[in-house]
């Protein structure tokens, strides 16, 4: 099903993107954060039955846990789910949060100077960790149980339950080739059956992506590496075709095969079954991409010169080559 130009422009200002994962790995996703978080309980309540420096046991697990569950599960390979972002991230922000609530308890500012200044500590130590922050959060306000632990704090909850949930992701995504933790031992497997590139006249280098990135200026959940990875998969993928459509069939679909904001795909608006001839005009209308929602006509040898080749929507919500 095609959105109209307004729910598609609704949507891109929404951020809603399209998943194009399988149900299969939603599911193998939920199954991992419930491991995850039963491991976090089981692995602190079985080292502190009683709780720890007059806790009760109940207090051990944090809830910062739940959503680092959601990225070591859900995105494993993620540039935010790597062991350092983890471990890292919510450590030093813990270590910031019972500094600044022993340094200004009582402030109504003080929750607010542990979060930010843990996102700064997190960016120049390159442990971004979104959950850190909740951890930095439950220092200052989580009580008078939480701040009587002082720093023992970063030992039980916070190492006990970080250490736990990543021996869970680690044992869990190891199961599955293709979401192997951390994302090294992914890039090995994948290294290893990957195919050699033909060669071409300008190709892009790692040094072009990290200057890119640079440029940017902007925190993005991939590194460098898995980007390149992803534009070599990209790049042996359009190899396999490289010529244009040989018939303009109506009610058909074609894509320019372009990149980002270039990107197109047109709908022929034609009647019946017979491909279009030479010297016929097509009528189309823009269904996605650049100029979505617009419609034009141009003759049959345009069209094929623009149109790379057929596309289909996929339930999913995304564009497939036919």
């Amino acid at each position: 099903m095609l959105l109209n130009p307004v729910l598609q422009e609704l949507r891109l200002w929404l951020g809603i993107e399209r998943n194009a994962t399988r149900h299969g790995e939603k599911w193998i996703s939920a199954l991992g954060a419930l491991l995850g978080i039963v491991s976090v309980y089981w692995i602190t309540h079985w080292a502190f039955p009683d709780g720890f420096m007059g806790t009760p046991g109940g207090s051990l697990m944090l809830a910062s846990m739940g959503a680092s569950a959601v990225l070591l599960f859900a995105v494993p390979q993620g540039a935010l789910s790597q062991p350092w972002a983890v471990l890292g991230g919510h450590l030093i922000s813990a270590a910031i949060g019972v500094s600044v609530q022993r340094w200004f308890p009582g402030h109504t500012w003080t929750a607010a100077l542990a979060v930010g200044l843990a996102v700064g500590a997190m960016h120049y130590l390159r442990c971004i960790h979104p959950p850190g922050g909740a951890t930095s959060l439950a220092a200052v306000i989580g009580g008078a149980d939480i701040h009587a632990l002082g720093y023992q704090y970063l030992l039980s909850p916070v190492l006990i339950n970080v250490l736990a949930i990543l021996l869970m992701a680690l044992a869990f995504n190891a199961f599955f080739p293709w979401r192997r933790y951390p994302v090294h031992l992914h890039r090995r497997h994948l290294a290893s059956r990957m195919t050699q590139p033909a060669e071409r006249q300008f190709e892009l280098t790692q040094e072009d992506f990290a200057a890119a990135m640079e440029q940017l200026n902007s925190y993005v959940d991939i590194n460098s590496e898995s980007l390149t990875e992803l534009l070599e998969l990209a790049k042996q993928h359009a190899e396999q075709n490289i010529t244009h459509p040989q018939q303009i069939l109506p009610g058909h679909c074609y894509s320019n095969g372009k990149l980002g904001k270039l990107w197109s795909v047109r709908r022929v608006q034609a009647q019946g079954d017979a491909a279009l001839g030479l010297g016929q005009s097509v009528d189309y209308a823009v269904v996605a991409g650049a100029q979505a929602g617009q419609s034009g006509s141009c003759s049959v040898e345009e069209f094929r010169a623009w149109a790379r080749f057929g596309v289909r929507l996929q339930d999913t919500g995304r564009w497939v080559k036919q």
